[in-house]
């Protein structure tokens, strides 16, 4: 299979602790220049988060912010719009950085099971409770998403654009831990037949090959795969206690042609920052894990940080991206030295 990216290749989560959106896009090609993304920037506020970000993307539905969250409402307000103001003036900035790019680039959206555990319905609570609220919203959400996509193909021409789908409270959604709009109880799980469907909703309306990411331990990489995404994105971390049976899912969807992006640079300073080439060395302990030949492998690796950089300090979240650059560059000479 052809991927997007080049192999042995680095990209950024999404996230970072910038609040000038100029600034961060400049960060993002210069330390990314294989790989570059659509920075998020959620410290500037309400509607710039990933929640709300998507939520503006949404055809036919429409938001606004309560004290308790997002919300469905009947027509657009205030907060609807202030996150589409954040979300085309990221666009605009990622347009002027990115002028005369070729090459992949990313753009990051919430998935639509994570959506729906954190919009509410105009009555309370999480639209995830509610069978065909999931639906219509996974439907809003493709077609918006088909849209946003396109448009960022036209704005970077030259561009091969990557969707990331962020499913962080995808486990939970599966596990029934959703709680209830009074907090003492937890909505039913959504079965994993249906998961697939309303993730599947979205990667199928795209003009544009999916990840999926997410940095919550057990990542249902068998939902990722039967969606249709082409790569799963996660924290490697987590994988070092995983119990045998998470470890054997995914190798199962990496023998079936699932691309492995392993989040190994740490979002958050460390004490001791780690070298490039012990990073590298975790990848190929990983590949090996998972009983991959890691040179063969390097066509479906991109290194990134463990989670998103918007709890980190601005000088780690440039150096964490530098890491993840020479990280994947030094996983290549490992794997071409072997």
């Amino acid at each position: 299979m052809d991927y997007a990216w080049g192999p042995a290749t680095a990209t950024g989560v999404g996230s970072l602790p910038f609040a000038d959106r100029d600034e961060a896009a400049r960060v993002v090609v210069g330390e990314l220049p294989d790989f570059p993304h659509l920075a998020e920037l959620p410290a500037r506020g309400a509607g710039a988060d990933l929640v709300g970000r998507a939520a503006s993307l949404l055809v036919d539905l429409h938001v606004d912010l309560q004290p308790s969250g997002w919300r469905l409402v009947a027509r657009p307000g205030a907060d609807e719009r202030r996150a589409a103001s954040f979300l085309g003036a990221d666009l605009d900035a990622l347009e002027i950085a990115a002028y005369g790019y070729e090459g992949p680039l990313k753009v990051q959206v919430a998935g639509p099971l994570t959506l729906a555990a954190s919009v509410e319905s105009n009555r309370g609570g999480a639209l995830v409770g509610d069978s065909g609220a999931r639906r219509d919203l996974a439907a809003s959400l493709a077609e918006g998403v088909s849209a946003f996509v396109a448009d960022v193909g036209r704005r970077v021409p030259g561009a091969s654009v990557v969707l990331q789908l962020d499913e962080p409270s995808l486990p939970a959604v599966l596990a029934g831990e959703i709680p209830t709009a009074s907090g003492f109880g937890r909505l039913r799980a959504v079965d994993v037949a249906e998961a697939s469907t309303l993730v599947g909703a979205v990667v199928s309306r795209v003009d544009a090959p999916v990840v999926v990411h997410c940095c919550a331990p057990s990542v249902p990489v068998d939902v990722v795969r039967s969606a249709g995404a082409v790569a799963v994105s996660l924290d490697a971390s987590l994988l070092a206690g995983a119990p045998a049976a998470e470890l054997d899912a995914l190798a199962a969807a990496v023998d079936a042609g699932l691309a492995l992006w392993p989040g190994v640079v740490p979002s958050l300073r460390p004490s001791t920052p780690p070298a490039d080439r012990e990073l590298a060395q975790r990848v190929v302990g990983l590949w090996r894990r998972l009983d991959q030949d890691p040179a063969a492998m390097a066509v479906r690796t991109v290194i990134t940080p463990a989670c998103g950089l918007a709890g980190a300090d601005p000088a780690w979240a440039r150096r964490a991206y530098t890491l993840a650059r020479t990280t994947a560059r030094a996983f290549a000479e490992l794997v071409a030295e072997a």
